[in-house]
């Protein structure tokens, strides 16, 4: 009996087919099935996040050629919290393998600040920027303190906290997204939920955790706003054309 394209895909990335057997033959809601498929879902959607969440936005500036709407503060705590891993890497002499797909996520949103910087007409402020930035990383890399770093590692949620909240205020009082990529913020969504679901499962600090709560309701926040001023986004192109 050829087997089907559905359980063919689901036992070969989701799921053992014991577990295919008891949820989707059985209709039997088995806890640890579940569980364990929730996992392997959200670890999707965490990779998705970390390599696909960037590109859209980047692309979707340069293709517009306008980065209208997006806050420049809330761009630099984002850089600040994807930098933050990666100073704690190199510090601690971690692998290359165990964080080098950062420097890529980390390249293409020193590029995003560039570029709002750049369309707003500070071109020459941007490329400064972006020279400091590169300066203050190999420091940090190479001769800070350990409690620095530390500091630091711990601080990154936070910042990316306050980024979403800013860019969630900003398009709250523009009353549109602007250039702000949907599919971008649909794979943040996807992360943090899946960074939350990760953290229950966890004994750790329930502080940790009601701050990766309060990262996924921003995302929520944030995807809601794409989706209920898309017709006032779209009214403001009009116009800016």
């Amino acid at each position: 009996m050829a087997t089907s394209p559905v359980k063919e895909f689901l036992v070969s990335y989701l799921m053992p087919e014991k577990c295919y057997e008891e949820i989707f033959v059985k209709f039997h809601m088995h806890v640890p099935c579940l569980k364990f498929l929730l996992n392997k879902t959200f670890g999707f959607w965490i990779l998705l996040d970390t390599f696909l969440a960037q590109p859209p936005q980047l692309l979707k500036i340069l293709w517009r050629r306008s980065a209208a709407g997006l806050n420049l503060t809330s761009a630099l705590l984002q850089l600040y919290a994807l930098s933050c891993p990666v100073v704690y890497a190199v510090a601690n002499n971690f692998p290359l393998f165990a964080w080098g797909e950062r420097l890529f996520t980390l390249a293409q949103t020193a590029a995003i600040v560039f570029l709002i910087l750049h369309y707003r007409g500070d071109t020459l402020t941007g490329l400064l920027v972006l020279m400091a930035y590169s300066g203050v990383m190999f420091l940090l890399g190479s001769y800070a303190a350990v409690a620095v770093v530390s500091w630091m590692q711990a601080s990154s949620l936070t910042a990316l906290i306050a980024s979403k909240g800013l860019q969630a205020g900003t398009n709250y009082c523009n009353g549109h997204t602007g250039q702000l990529s949907t599919l971008s913020v649909l794979l943040s969504w996807g992360g943090s939920l899946g960074v939350l679901f990760v953290s229950l499962q966890e004994t750790g600090s329930s502080f940790a955790t009601l701050s990766h709560i309060l990262s996924a309701c921003l995302s929520c926040v944030l995807l809601v706003q794409v989706l209920c001023y898309r017709s006032s986004t779209a009214t403001t192109k009009k116009k800016s054309e």
